[in-house]
């Protein structure tokens, strides 16, 4: 990346936090406040210090919140314990820190820098679950059969003490090389049978490269990065404690999901069934969307190009809130085929009646806590959200960068998008093996899901004022 390229990134990169108004900087009175509740948070009667519990995050995460040990239950099945890091132990309702949060929403990552949630000195501090030190958590213990089956949940507030940090490439490479002693080795077993569960469900996992934005030596790059298994194991563990918590809610009549439901048009069912057809792929009768996409090939552009197209079969998600035991009718998250909680700093759990507060983990960042990363396709599981925005947007801006000085370049890639059911066939999106690109193209023909092309880059700036900051034409 050019000199000029590398301001004009950076420049843009300013310019979309001025926009989202994310500022990495903390007002006066809200480091204040978190200095106050530093000093004033009293730690829960219970005593869970003797767990000993592991992370698996980026290697420089300091914002570590959540930790687990997993263990073999007596007679068959296992035993898993979660805990979270209780950072409404120090952010209390209506305080300045309170108020900062639900301005925030959610920490962003940018290539450049991270914008957090809460004061560094809280999150990175003692409201992270870091190795060493007593911190205050809601600890949730698991009791699960031998086939993965959840026999039992319980949740509660407890002081913990994480014992070990790791991080996900290297837990990745203990378990390939079977060298991961059992409390790690066991999230392999527990997650794949957690896996296999979803998939009889119905759920649907989407196991595509993603697309990361690293900062090396000073320059920005751009990658597809296969995702470790590790990563969908701990997920499980993830899912697994947040459907429990809807559980929760639901018995309790009071709560607040994230609901997701399958497309039941016969016009869209039909159309995205003509493409899986149009692509090449056997698409059986009586066979689920969830079944479909599973049997798929990460590998394979043609899939990819479907699997774009056919995101049109989940529809949008959604908050629900119910009290009163007025639960709605639809409680479930199609991706997941089962109930799950959203993710705001607080939300209504109840165990034996008492409120809890839960602080629900966030998707794992780009590599070094830097580099946002968007899925090969659009994401399944994750609503879109400013965090979205931030990730989608800031990759789209590295994109042009790196590509600013090759404008005139003929590229092949693979159509995995179309505008043809906007009427504008002619038009779609291009994803390029290398570099590590995905952008708009035109075509003086029809274009094709999956057919590969050559595209000559029209247009690549950080700084264009318009919505396509690269675009490609074919040739």
């Amino acid at each position: 990346m050019s000199p000029e390229a590398q301001d004009a990134l950076l420049e843009a990169l300013r310019q979309l936090r001025a926009e989202l108004k994310a500022s990495a900087e903390f007002p006066a009175h809200v480091l204040e406040a978190a200095e106050a509740a530093k000093a004033a948070v009293r730690l829960p009667d219970k005593d869970a210090t003797d767990l000993p519990l592991f992370t698996i995050d980026p290697p420089t995460s300091k914002d570590l919140d959540q930790a687990m040990h997993l263990e073999r239950r007596p007679g068959g099945g296992y035993r898993v314990y979660y805990a979270i890091a209780d950072v409404a132990a120090f952010v209390k309702p209506g305080s300045p820190l309170d108020a900062e949060a639900h301005d925030r929403i959610e920490t962003l990552y940018f290539p450049d820098l991270k914008v957090p949630l809460h004061p560094p000195s809280l999150s990175e501090g003692p409201a992270s679950l870091l190795p060493g030190q007593i911190v205050p958590a809601l600890l949730w213990q698991h009791d699960l059969d031998a086939d993965g089956g959840v026999t039992g949940s319980t949740v509660g507030r407890a002081k913990v003490r994480s014992l070990t940090r790791l991080d996900y490439q290297g837990v990745q490479q203990d378990l390939d090389a079977g060298t991961a002693e059992e409390p790690v080795a066991l999230l392999r077993e527990i997650g794949k049978l957690r896996e296999a569960a979803e998939a009889a469900r119905g759920g649907i996992s989407v196991n595509l490269p993603d697309q990361e934005v690293t900062l090396k030596d000073g320059t920005f790059r751009l990658s597809y990065a296969a995702a470790l298994p590790v990563k969908g194991w701990n997920e499980q563990i993830s899912l697994l404690t947040g459907m429990a918590a809807a559980q929760i809610m639901l018995d309790s009549g009071t709560g607040i999901l994230r609901t997701q439901q399958e497309q039941t048009d016969p016009g869209v069912v039909r159309r995205v069934r003509d493409i899986a057809k149009l692509l090449g792929i056997d698409w059986k009768p009586g066979v689920s969307y969830a079944t479909l996409v599973d049997s798929l090939d990460p590998a394979d552009q043609k899939h990819m190009a479907f699997l774009s197209e056919a995101t049109v079969m989940l529809l949008k998600a959604e908050y629900t809130t119910f009290r009163d035991h007025r639960i709605p009718k639809h409680t479930g998250h199609a991706a997941l085929a089962a109930p799950t909680p959203t993710a705001p700093l607080r939300c209504g759990a109840w165990s034996t009646g008492t409120p809890v507060s839960c602080a629900w983990p966030r998707a794992p960042p780009g590599p070094a806590e830097l580099g946002p990363r968007r899925p090969a396709v659009p994401a399944l599981r994750h609503g879109a959200g400013k965090g979205g925005t931030a990730d989608r947007r800031a990759v789209d801006l590295v994109e042009a960068a790196v590509l600013k000085n090759r404008v005139d370049e003929v590229f092949g890639g693979t159509i995995i998008n179309t505008d043809a059911e906007d009427d504008r066939p002619k038009e779609g999106t291009v994803h390029l093996a290398e570099p590590a690109v995905m952008g708009r193209i035109t075509s003086g023909a029809e274009l094709h899901l999956g057919a590969t092309v050559q595209a000559k880059l029209v247009r690549a700036d950080p700084l264009f004022s318009g919505k396509n900051k690269i675009l490609f034409t074919t040739v």
